[in-house]
């Protein structure tokens, strides 16, 4: 799930240069459409495609205004969101259910080893999506637009186009892991959008470094693993939390410090 959640932001912020740090936003909009339609009724493999769609149409809806502006003035405005969607499932009770969260979200197999399988095989699905569009015509455009926009644009290209369109199948993929957490962990609520998992995944990326894909892959795989270890470490629970934090902090001050660009990156962060 974070190796989808971290590919989708890579391919926005490694790989377009637009810093989204409203990712998370679209990552619980995608969480609660599938948990609100398979509640209801519908198919997880409906639910789940509705999820992707729903956040990309609110990543294009974010895309239109702020795809003329970029660096930390597109940082704040795509960060704002993710306050803006807490503030809406937190209130609109009469939907979400407000601070109660959604139970009872169906599963999509009974068996954890299926849905291991399952999420490797769309983890994998979205990677070689993603493999394909940075090596095409259109993803080298995209990258140009994040080293040189106005040279892009002298050559014309659309730039304003290609950071739209990067939005878009970004939050898309967000959309697709939100609902695969959804119908993981069967309960949501607006902690979903909590800063910690946005630190988290921010994380991946830095270890793992902008603008590659294996990176995205192993920073995700390196950053969970090492999150897991207090609970198997440390005996007293208060401290695992803590723990966990401060091993965070010291591994990207340690990535930071003797591999700038991250253990796969491509350009500087």
């Amino acid at each position: 799930m974070y190796i989808i959640l971290v590919v989708s932001l890579n391919l926005s912020m490694g790989f377009t240069g637009l810093i989204n740090l409203g990712h998370l936003a679209f990552w619980g909009v995608g969480a609660y459409t599938s948990a609100l339609l398979t509640l209801n009724g519908v198919p997880w493999y409906f639910a789940m495609l509705a999820a992707g769609i729903v956040a990309a149409f609110f990543g294009f809806i974010l895309a239109l205004p702020t795809s003329k502006i970029k660096g930390d003035y597109l940082a704040i405005v795509s960060l704002g969101l993710v306050f803006i969607m807490d503030s809406v499932v937190r209130n609109w009770t009469s939907l979400t259910r407000g601070a109660l969260g959604l139970p009872g979200i169906p599963r999509i197999t009974s068996s954890s080893i299926n849905f291991l399988v399952f999420s490797f095989i769309l983890a994998a699905v979205v990677y070689f999506f993603a493999y394909k569009l940075v090596s095409s015509k259109h993803g080298k455009i995209m990258q140009a637009v994040r080293d040189d926009e106005t040279a892009a644009k002298v050559l014309g290209k659309n730039t304003q186009l290609y950071k739209i369109m990067s939005l878009v199948i970004s939050t898309f993929m967000a959309g697709i892991a939100g609902s695969l957490f959804a119908h993981y962990i069967t309960f949501i609520d607006p902690t979903i959008f909590s800063p910690d998992i946005l630190i988290i995944v921010l994380s991946m990326l830095i270890v793992g470094g902008l603008a590659s894909l294996n990176g995205a892959v192993f920073g995700a795989i390196i950053v969970l693993a090492l999150s897991e270890l207090p609970r198997i470490i440390i005996v007293v629970p208060a401290l695992i939390g803590p723990i966990r934090d401060m091993t965070f902090a010291l591994l990207v001050l340690i990535v930071l410090i003797y591999k700038p660009r991250g253990l796969f990156g491509k350009v500087d962060l």
